[in-house]
């Protein structure tokens, strides 16, 4: 799962929460998500590794805010159940990966 599709299956997701949260968490879904390929790409973009693990740390931050949010949509109810599960899976998977090439790129000094 990479964060392009998961911004698209998060988009899908949150076009199903009700109306009244069109403000609140859905809009704090759709930032979070859309911040972590952001900022992959930006990260890309820099000439240093430095640079580009801060944007890496950045994208985590954002697949951690992003995994909270989930859960609290799955409380609420937003999100059915297997929904949630296989959501929080792919959102864990994609925090390993970036973790994983974040300690590469630091590490390529």
């Amino acid at each position: 799962m990479d964060g392009m599709q998961l911004v698209m299956d998060m988009y899908d997701l949150v076009d199903k929460f009700p109306a009244n949260e069109k403000y609140s968490l859905s809009s704090q879904v759709i930032k979070s998500v859309i911040s972590i390929p952001s900022n992959i790409a930006e990260g890309a973009s820099r000439e240093s590794e430095k640079d580009f693990a801060r944007f890496l740390e950045i994208a985590l931050g954002s697949a951690f805010e992003l995994e909270t949010q989930t859960i609290i949509a799955s409380k609420r109810k937003y999100i059915d159940e297997n929904n949630s599960v296989e959501t929080i899976k792919k959102i864990i998977s994609l925090q390993k990966r970036i973790y994983t090439f974040r300690k590469k790129v630091l590490n390529k000094k």
